[in-house]
C-alpha cells in the first residue's frame, strides 16, 4: 500500500497541479487530502473544482470549518477571499467533509490532532515561539486514536515522529503555502525556508510503514504575482522565499 499525502493547499492551484504531476510518476495506490484546501490569496474556486472532480478521501481543516461557521465580518482575509469566490456547490462540498477520517484499520486522517483542528501535533507553541514537540507531548495528543499511522497537517512543516509503541505520526508539509505567522496561543512564525510545494508518501511493506518527503518546483513567482494582485503581500513573500 502506497499513499500520497496532501495538506494545506490553500487555493494554490499551480502548486497542486505540480504535486499531482509528480505523484503520477510514483505509482501510488491512493491520494488523501488533510484539509485547509481553499482559503488564502489565490484561486479557491479553481482548486475546489479540481479536487471535487478527483473525489479523493478528504477531511476539512480549520479553514473549512471557519468558512462554514464563522460570520463573514469575523473572518480572516484568507477566509473572506474564499467566501467571496466559492459557489454554492463548492460550499456544499466542504460542508460534506468530515473532521477526521478512518482510512483503514491502520490509518487515521486528522487536520490538527484527533481532538482539535487547531492544535499543533508535532510542534509546540510557547511564549518564546515554536519548538519541536516532545514524544511525550505527541503521544498525549494522539488521545484514544490507536492507529499504526496518523496523518496530520495544519503546521505546514514536513515531519514524522515514531512513538515508542511503534506508531507513526506524519505531517506531509504544505502543498500551497511555505510560511505564515500566527498569534494563537502565542505569537509565532512557521517557515520552511524554501518556496517548494511539499507532500509525502507513506508505504506499507510486510506489515511495516515507512515515509518519504517530496519537494516540488512550480512557478512560485507567478503565484507571488497573483497574490500581489489580490492585495496579499505577505503571501507573495512566502511564495518567493519560504519565509514569513
Amino acid at each position: 500500500m502506497k499513499i500520497a499525502v496532501l495538506s494545506d493547499i490553500h487555493g494554490n492551484i499551480a502548486a497542486l497541479d505540480a504535486v499531482l504531476a509528480d505523484i503520477e510518476t510514483r505509482s501510488v495506490d491512493k491520494i488523501v487530502n488533510l484539509g485547509d484546501i481553499l482559503s488564502g490569496g489565490l484561486f479557491p474556486e479553481r482548486t475546489a473544482d479540481r479536487l471535487m472532480a478527483m473525489e479523493l478521501p478528504t477531511i476539512r481543516g480549520n479553514h473549512e470549518r471557519q468558512l462554514l461557521e464563522m460570520p463573514y465580518a469575523c473572518m480572516s482575509l484568507s477566509d473572506r477571499h474564499a467566501a467571496d469566490c466559492l459557489r454554492a456547490d463548492q460550499f456544499a462540498w466542504i460542508a460534506s467533509l468530515p473532521a477526521t477520517l478512518r482510512l483503514s484499520d491502520d490509518v487515521l486522517l486528522v487536520h490538527g490532532t484527533p481532538e482539535s483542528d487547531l492544535q499543533y501535533f508535532l510542534d509546540t507553541v510557547t511564549e518564546e515561539g515554536l519548538r519541536l514537540a516532545t514524544k511525550e507531548e505527541v503521544k498525549e495528543r494522539t488521545g484514544n486514536a490507536d492507529f499504526a499511522v496518523i496523518l496530520c497537517g495544519h503546521t505546514h512543516l514536513a515531519r514524522v515522529v515514531y512513538l515508542t509503541d511503534g506508531r507513526m505520526v506524519l505531517n506531509p508539509g504544505s502543498v500551497g503555502l511555505p510560511a505564515y505567522d500566527d498569534d494563537n496561543p502565542h505569537p509565532h512564525v512557521v517557515e520552511v525556508g524554501s518556496p517548494h510545494a511539499r507532500y509525502a508518501i507513506v508505504t506499507k511493506r510486510e506489515g511495516s510503514w515507512s515515509a518519504s518527503f517530496h519537494a516540488v518546483e512550480y512557478d512560485w513567482e507567478q503565484a507571488a504575482c497573483d497574490a500581489e494582485v489580490n492585495g496579499r503581500l505577505d503571501w507573495a513573500r512566502a511564495f518567493r522565499t519560504g519565509r514569513a
